[in-house]
C-alpha cells in the first residue's frame, strides 16, 4: 500500500481530505498539532476522526506557536472576531501551514511516504494567504528542494483535494465517503465540550456550507 501524511486539524475540511486519500487507496499517517490554539478542543475531535476513519498511526506534536502570539487564535489578548471581517482577519495564525506542511514533510520522509495531504480551500475561506494554490504549488518545490528523497528524484507530491471546491461541495464529498461531521470541530472559540460560538467566520462558513448542501448540520452550538 502507498502511504501518506494527512494534516488533520479536528475540523470539517481535514476530515474530508483524510477520508479522500483513504479512498484512493492510500494507508494514511494523520498528524495534529498542538499548536496553543485556543480551540484545543478540535484536537480531541482529531483523534476521534482518525480512529472513525481508520488511519494506521495518528500523532499529535506539540509546537509553540502562542510563543509568538500575532492570532486570535494564538494570544488570549485578541479576540475572536465575528464573521464578516475585511481584508486578512486576525485568526491568521503567521507561517501556520507552512511549519505544519514542513512537519508533515520531515514525517513523510522518515516513512517512506511521498504523498502529502491537506484539506485547504481557496473558496469558501477567511482569506488565509497559506490556502492558495500558489502556495501549495511553492511548497512542492521546496519539499523537492529540501529533501534527501527529493533530490535523489523520489519526488513529493502535496495534495490539496478540496482547494477549488465550495464547502457545500465539500460536505457533499464527505457524506459520500462516509464522513461522521458531528465527530468534527471547526469553531475558533469552541467550548470544552467541542460546543460551537455560531458567530465567527469559519461557524458562518461551516453552517452556510450544510444549509447549500442541504444537508442536516450537526454541529453542536452553545
Amino acid at each position: 500500500m502507498k502511504k501518506a501524511v494527512v494534516l488533520l486539524s479536528g475540523g470539517l475540511d481535514s476530515a474530508t481530505a483524510l477520508a479522500m486519500a483513504r479512498q484512493q487507496g492510500y494507508d494514511c499517517y494523520a498528524l495534529s498539532l498542538a499548536y496553543g490554539q485556543r480551540h484545543s478542543v478540535e484536537l480531541e475531535a482529531a483523534g476521534r476522526v482518525a480512529r472513525a476513519l481508520g488511519v494506521v498511526e495518528h500523532k499529535v506534536i506539540p509546537i509553540a506557536l502562542d510563543a509568538f502570539g500575532g492570532s486570535a487564535l494564538t494570544d488570549s489578548a485578541i479576540a475572536v472576531p465575528d464573521a464578516g471581517s475585511e481584508g486578512i482577519p486576525v485568526t491568521y495564525v503567521p507561517a501556520r501551514n507552512t511549519v505544519f506542511l514542513s512537519l508533515a514533510l520531515g514525517w513523510a520522509e522518515v516513512l517512506g511516504a511521498r504523498d502529502l495531504f491537506l484539506g485547504v480551500n481557496a473558496v469558501d475561506y477567511s482569506g488565509y494567504p497559506d490556502c492558495r494554490p500558489d502556495f501549495i504549488e511553492a511548497f512542492e518545490r521546496l519539499a523537492n528542494l529540501a529533501t534527501k528523497a527529493g533530490v535523489e528524484g523520489d519526488r513529493f507530491r502535496i495534495h490539496a483535494p478540496l482547494i477549488d471546491m465550495t464547502k457545500a461541495e465539500i460536505i457533499q464529498a464527505g457524506m459520500g465517503l462516509g464522513v461522521d461531521y458531528g465527530l468534527t470541530v471547526s469553531c475558533y472559540q469552541a467550548d470544552d465540550k467541542g460546543a460551537a460560538c455560531g458567530r465567527c467566520d469559519s461557524c458562518q462558513l461551516r453552517a452556510e456550507g450544510f444549509r447549500t448542501a442541504g444537508v442536516s448540520d450537526p454541529t453542536l452550538y452553545k
